[in-house]
């Protein structure tokens, strides 16, 4: 079984943080508290790790809207919830135009922390589900041989065997060969699933035909 969603709360106050890890520890969340945004940049491999952070806007020495941009700075991309008993219209507009999934206003509800950690873990799952498929179609795609690479492009850019094989000097056969090579080492079911493969690594700039 995979290991359940890792939230991450950094707020000054003892009975917040207290509060928040109760709440979500209560239906299944594991939760790791800070009271520092510098304690929690110390520790790079639950960041690394964590499906939504709740950071207070308010704290000692640094603002989570400054430490929110640290972080984008630092290659993270963790969800964020603000939370803050001075919130105001123009703070949370900053915070959500710097990717920030929800602004909470203390005291907030208890449902209203749970929908905003379950929206944000949701994004974070669907992310990490799509960096898993990338990695896994960039190996995928690095066991092609040269002449492979460039048959997958030109059939998934719309050209027929008999025109492959004319570009290339080939016979059909010889293509058609290459073909079945390619759909096997891709472990593509169907030519469309070849098709949104080769979108996909464009997208990422992996393919080099």
């Amino acid at each position: 079984m995979s290991a359940s969603p890792l939230v991450l709360v950094v707020d000054d106050e003892l009975i917040v943080r207290n509060s928040v890890d109760s709440l979500l520890r209560s239906v299944g969340y594991r939760v790791k508290c800070y009271e520092m945004p510098l304690d929690l940049a110390q520790d790079q491999q639950s960041l690394a790790e964590a499906d939504c952070l709740i950071l207070d806007v308010r704290l000692p020495f640094t603002s989570g809207l400054d430490f929110q941009q640290k972080l984008s700075e630092m290659g993270s991309d963790v969800p964020i919830i603000f939370m803050t008993g001075h919130g105001d219209i123009p703070m949370s507009v900053r915070a959500m135009k710097a990717g920030a999934v929800d602004f909470l206003p203390k005291p907030f509800r208890d449902q209203d922390m749970l929908d905003a950690v379950g929206a944000a873990c949701s994004t974070r799952a669907v992310a990490k589900g799509a960096t898993q498929l990338e990695a896994e179609l960039k190996q995928r795609f690095s066991s092609l041989t040269p002449r492979e690479r460039q048959i997958m492009d030109m059939a998934t850019r719309g050209l027929m065997n008999k025109q492959i094989a004319g570009e290339l000097d080939l016979s059909e056969i010889t293509v058609k060969i290459h073909r079945g090579k390619v759909m096997r080492k891709m472990m593509a079911r169907t030519f469309a699933d070849l098709v949104k493969m080769a979108e996909t690594l464009a997208r990422t700039h992996t393919a080099s035909f």
